[in-house]
């Protein structure tokens, strides 16, 4: 049995799609489904559970013998979020007892850090998992800290041995994903998926202009990574028992706002037309102007499987899902 908090999200549907693919099944989803069409990024799989969150920990106890992995992907992953207590609450506190239960009851886990531990990257965006490594980085909002703290506990842990550990153990900090099943999440949604319904209704692509004097209007730089990339390096510690550490998860290939906007409107067989408009007070000071993965240490462990291309990657995005009457993965 696998269980994959947070299964019925973005990237958490996404894995568990990959997963099915991969021949695994009793797959057990946790998550809040709510009132809307959240229920439709796992419409299509094949579940043996479906757990709320507040259950989680009674459900695993009951099954502890049959669970072989845990995918700890659920988080309240909104960069806009300013309830500090909800999010320490959610982000770190339960992180903390998925990691106890895992390694009281010899399991594996998998659990989603974020590029947002790195803040406004002067420090660099090399996935050092060292207690010295890590005191640098400076995260830019409450989320990005959350998931920090937690990086760095566990990196004290391993070090100190303080606790035992999990059968194995990977954190993943994910660069600015893209790809189906993401629709639910508002404001939260990767530009790709707010500029279709503009390209294809004729409007202008709208884009924040930059505030820095380093970066040109649409020149901010990002770290664009396709789902299926971020599932396949997933699968793949299934794979690789033996693997253990906190890694980087991005294309490794920094690429600019525009570029994502005009592979949108090539796409979507559109003439791009931009608009920039001023990015809002409240951003400016904790605005991410560069993010780019160094990709070293996954490769080292021994991912080999090359990431995809931003224009392929956004492609396959429209063709495959935007377009299409049901977008869902």
């Amino acid at each position: 049995m696998i269980i994959v908090t947070g299964g019925a999200g973005f990237i958490g549907s996404n894995l568990v799609a990959g997963l099915e693919t991969h021949g695994l099944s009793n797959i057990v989803v946790c998550d809040v489904l709510g009132s809307g069409d959240k229920w439709r990024n796992i419409a299509k799989r094949e579940i043996r559970d479906v757990v709320h969150p507040d259950r989680l920990f009674d459900y695993m106890n009951n099954h502890a013998d049959e669970i072989e992995m845990v995918y700890h992907i659920g988080a309240i992953s909104s960069t806009t979020e300013t309830d500090a207590d909800l999010i320490i609450d959610t982000n770190f506190v339960l992180s903390r007892r998925v990691w106890k239960w895992c390694w009281k009851h010899n399991k594996r886990l998998v659990y989603a850090s974020s590029a947002a531990t790195y803040g406004d990257g002067k420090h660099g965006f090399k996935d050092d998992e060292s207690i010295d490594g890590l005191k640098h980085l400076m995260p830019l909002n409450p989320y990005g800290w959350s998931k920090h703290v937690f990086d760095r506990r566990i990196a004290r842990v391993v070090e100190t041995k303080s606790e035992p550990l999990p059968a194995q153990w990977a954190g993943l900090k994910f660069f600015n994903a893209y790809g189906p099943n993401e629709y639910h999440k508002a404001d939260q949604m990767s530009v790709v998926c707010k500029l279709y319904p503009q390209v294809m209704a004729g409007a202008a692509a709208r884009l924040f202009k930059s505030h820095h004097p380093d970066y040109e209007d649409g020149g901010q730089l990002r770290d664009f990574v396709w789902v299926g990339d971020i599932v396949d390096v997933m699968v793949w510690l299934y794979d690789h028992p033996e693997i253990n550490g906190l890694f980087n998860v991005g294309s490794g290939k920094a690429r600019s706002f525009k570029d994502l906007a005009e592979s949108t409107f090539k796409a979507s067989g559109k003439q791009p037309k931009i608009h920039y408009m001023d990015m809002p007070e409240s951003l400016r000071e904790k605005y991410q102007y560069y993010t780019q993965a160094d990709m070293a240490k996954l490769k080292a462990a021994g991912y080999s499987k090359p990431f995809t291309e931003l224009e392929d990657g956004v492609e396959k995005y429209v063709k495959d899902y935007l377009s299409k009457s049901d977008p869902y993965r």
